[in-house]
């Protein structure tokens, strides 16, 4: 079962995501990003980060350990923000830790550009998120971090931010396992994921025992008011049976179509300018905050 500890210092909270998580020290010595149960993409996306992360360990893909924290708001009252305080409140019990990665880089493009991953390891990690349907794993935002472990050369890739994974538990009646998604734009398409042998070497893996296990991590407490379910063990039951015949189902859903640097460059540069073109005129002449001409801008960033 996931550790259990208590935040005893509040660090800093990152506004980088909607859900505001915070950094905490903890009873245990240890330094971890918590996610909150108050926040507005709710207790799902705890259930969500559980089950995907501990199947990408138990895969033997590179995960930050995860935790449940016991949060009492009154750690973190130095916070300043009125917002950030309301989620805070709203969340005092048992939330969900992930270990911190000190010094580590968000997987951006410049940094993609350096950083060698292999087809096989790029292909595991495209596999997992086609299963779990995990379309949040994109080049414009990659949830993937390089970390240098100490003693390890040369920095090591791991995963993050699974929340947004799970999107059958929506609507637990209306999602065929057999359905395809769009991963043409995943974060790691670019590296040639070989995700026929990932799924050669993976779908025989992904048992009943081993999803079950998996679901086991999951608290009572985030699955007992799941509609349609009498108990958190049904629940529990449903997303393996979900899981499992997705697992079956995977020559049906393999993701294997992933253009080239140069064709997202072009679509992209495509996208651009018709977001350009829809603009008024007014717009177009704003300047760039940055310091960078506002002719040269890619308004797509800024603007959507």
């Amino acid at each position: 079962m996931l550790r259990e500890v208590t935040a005893t210092r509040y660090l800093t909270p990152l506004r980088s995501g909607g859900s505001v998580p915070g950094v905490f020290e903890a009873d245990d010595l240890g330094t971890y990003v918590v996610k909150f149960t108050g926040s507005a993409q709710g207790r799902k996306a705890l259930v969500a980060e559980v089950i995907v992360g501990e199947l990408a360990r138990a895969l033997g893909l590179r995960f930050p350990e995860l935790v449940l924290v016991h949060f009492d708001p009154a750690v973190a009252e130095s916070e300043p923000h009125q917002e950030v305080r309301e989620l805070h409140a709203s969340s005092a019990g048992i939330n969900l830790g992930m270990d911190y990665l000190p010094g580590a880089r968000d997987l951006i493009p410049e940094v993609a550009q350096v950083f060698p991953v292999d087809p096989l390891e790029a292909g595991r990690i495209v596999w997992l998120d086609a299963l779990t349907v995990n379309v949040d794993r994109t080049v414009h935002s990659s949830n993937l971090m390089v970390w240098p472990t100490l003693g390890v050369a040369p920095p090591r890739l791991w995963l993050i931010d699974h929340g947004a994974a799970l999107l059958f538990h929506h609507r637990w009646d209306g999602t065929d396992p057999h359905k395809a998604y769009d991963f043409r734009h995943h974060a790691l398409g670019g590296y040639g994921p070989d995700v026929r042998a990932a799924d050669a070497e993976l779908a025989p893996r992904v048992t009943e025992e081993l999803l079950r296990a998996v679901t086991a991590e999951v608290p009572d407490a985030w699955l007992a008011e799941e509609p349609g379910f009498a108990t958190p063990d049904e629940a529990r039951e449903a997303y393996v049976r979900y899981l499992h015949a997705r697992v079956r189902a995977s020559g049906d859903w393999l993701p294997t179509d992933f253009p080239s640097a140069e064709e997202l460059a072009e679509e992209n540069a495509r996208r651009a300018a018709r977001t350009q073109r829809g603009r008024p005129d007014w717009l177009k002449r704003v300047p760039d905050l940055h310091g960078k001409p506002a002719a040269e801008q890619d308004w797509s960033v800024h603007l959507g």
